[in-house]
């Protein structure tokens, strides 16, 4: 019978350094392919966390701006207004003396008139002013010889205004900048992600595949369904 003491004289140690595997140290290319996936990574999940709401937006719009039907129709609420502005303010027999800004301000302030002033015409007979915004249309009229104007403001409800800053239109230039920015984050979202599945190996050449695929439809129908 062995007893425990012989087992153990019978085990041999193997010599320093035998048995481990060897670590490789990171060459300088190696430290920058981490370095860069490292920076992807990053730039990825947090540009798609401060872009979430606005690329949300320009998503859930683009599907109400293509099917505007669906969603607009007899959303609009029109309100009819009228009365009288001070007659020298319009009653000038030299139109250059109309004071604009003058009549601009008093519609702004006497029923909450919103939007840009996007026209302003002065003929023998009528001023005519076209407001403008997101959603929102207002247009007036003034009688130059009694001073009397009809006021007409119509709202085209929510889905409408969400069209229009989709588009930029009517919406001035603060909005330009987030139309502006968030392109450039989706932009820097969609490169990261590419330069993402480059670092995983299992995935890179279906990922490829995917992106090459969806390219190619995109162009089939631009090329064969588009007129």
């Amino acid at each position: 019978m062995t007893t425990e003491k012989s087992q153990k004289s019978n085990i041999v140690s193997a010599p320093g350094g035998l048995g481990k595997k060897p670590v490789k140290k990171d060459s300088g290319k190696g430290k920058g392919k981490k370095r860069l996936a490292g920076a992807s990574r990053w730039l990825h999940i947090y540009l798609s966390m401060v872009s979430f709401t606005i690329l949300l937006f320009f998503a859930v719009s683009g599907l109400t701006l293509n099917h505007a039907d669906w969603f607009t129709s007899g959303k609009e609420v029109v309100v009819k207004d009228s009365g009288s502005v001070n007659l020298k303010w319009v009653n000038q027999p030299d139109t250059n003396k109309i004071n604009k800004l003058q009549l601009v301000e008093f519609f702004r302030s006497k029923h909450q008139v919103k939007g840009a002033l996007s026209d302003f015409r002065i003929d023998d007979r009528e001023i005519s002013l076209t407001f403008n915004g997101p959603g929102y249309l207002a247009d007036s009229f003034i009688d130059r010889e009694t001073g009397k104007y009809e006021l007409s403001t119509t709202r085209f409800g929510a889905v409408a205004i969400m069209n229009d800053l989709h588009k930029g239109r009517d919406s001035g230039k603060a909005w330009s900048w987030i139309i502006d920015i968030s392109a450039v984050l989706m932009t820097l979202v969609s490169i990261s992600g590419i330069i993402l599945i480059c670092f995983i190996k299992k995935k890179r050449l279906s990922g490829f595949i995917i992106v090459a695929v969806g390219t190619i439809i995109c162009y089939i129908i631009y090329k064969v369904f588009v007129p």
